[in-house]
């Protein structure tokens, strides 16, 4: 069932994504900014850490503790754990307050099914949620990015996740080319483990990469050389080893993934009418997403594409930003599915 007009005080917004979550409550901010990731007892069946505290528990886990990331690719991979992290969240999101079952705005990425879709629903639907609509997740990192979507001209956004990259053109207020890969910054980090162990025979864990590529990881080809040792397992002996690395090494299994990113960029500008193509080029496109923080990617970008590529002021919270903007601003118009 359909509804509309639900209270603006019980709508909270929220970004589900592959790496990390953040919600969004009218009045208090943004109240949730935590990895995706939950840590359960699965002999108890009980959630032992959410958010941060499960994130560093990752590799680490006790005996009969799973630490685990149950969204992939954008979309849901493990059900029952979806729901009890989102549970976990909405939890935290009422604090003190009440706000007993609220009224969800989801964004999702572009690229999702309906099957999966729905699945994200119930999902919120089980964790507590009253009612539940869904938006796409670009048209949300493009208000949140500030770009003036509902003007007559070409606004472009790439929004690059932690398991999928979101590729939009929009004008009066709707999208108009729309092209989604399931790249991204995960997709970097298993590049990145990859990399060492083929080259190094250095076996690294994917928490281990992911904070590598944070550290070291750079496109840029103005980038100052530096060197850090990088402690793994040796793929041969199983012993613990150390190597010392180049962040200029680290371009390979970069632009190996971006490459793919790159060409969901170009099948959408191919598509764009003449005159939309003409607004890409005089205002460029905008980066979001957590992969958008890469050292040089904007200028990676702009030398692909040949007009101007820059990065949105603060990447990782455009996305529920947006969702902000819309709760603010026209909640009317976002339909609601209830239970």
């Amino acid at each position: 069932m359909k509804k509309r007009g639900v209270s603006v005080a019980r709508i909270i917004g929220v970004d589900l994504g592959t790496s990390n979550t953040y919600i969004y409550r009218k009045g208090r901010g943004i109240i949730v900014r935590e990895p995706s990731v939950i840590a359960i007892d699965e002999e108890k069946s009980k959630v032992t850490a959410l958010g941060q505290a499960a994130y560093s528990m990752l590799g680490k886990e006790p005996a009969g503790i799973k630490a685990t990331r149950p969204i992939r690719d954008g979309v849901i991979a493990e059900f029952d754990v979806t729901v009890a992290m989102l549970h976990g969240f909405f939890v935290k999101a009422a604090g003190k307050g009440s706000l007993n079952r609220p009224n969800v705005i989801l964004a999702v990425s572009n690229s999702i099914t309906e099957v999966e879709k729905r699945a994200l629903e119930e999902a919120a639907n089980e964790a507590g949620a009253r009612s539940v609509a869904i938006i796409p997740s670009p048209f949300a990192a493009a208000l949140g990015a500030g770009l003036p979507i509902e003007e007559p001209r070409g606004s472009m956004i790439v929004n690059i996740g932690g398991g999928t990259t979101d590729v939009a053109v929009m004008s009066l207020g709707g999208i108009i080319q729309c092209n989604s890969v399931r790249v991204g910054g995960d997709e970097i980090d298993e590049a990145i483990a990859s990399y060492l162990k083929r080259k190094y025979n250095l076996i690294i864990s994917l928490t281990d990469a992911e904070e590598l590529k944070r550290r070291m990881g750079t496109i840029s080809p103005t980038a100052e050389e530096i060197t850090e040792e990088v402690y793994g397992r040796d793929a041969v002996s199983g012993l613990p080893a150390a190597v010392k690395i180049k962040n200029t090494e680290l371009k390979e299994p970069i632009t190996e993934q971006l490459a793919k990113i790159t060409e969901c960029i170009r099948n959408t500008l191919e598509k764009l009418h003449p005159e939309l193509s003409a607004d890409i080029h005089d205002y460029g496109m905008t980066l979001s997403g957590g992969g958008a923080l890469l050292d040089g990617i904007s200028e990676y970008y702009s030398k692909k594409f040949g007009f101007e590529v820059k990065t949105a002021q603060n990447p990782l919270d455009c996305c529920v930003e947006g969702i902000k903007k819309v709760i603010e601003l026209f909640p009317e118009a976002v339909s609601f599915n209830s239970k």
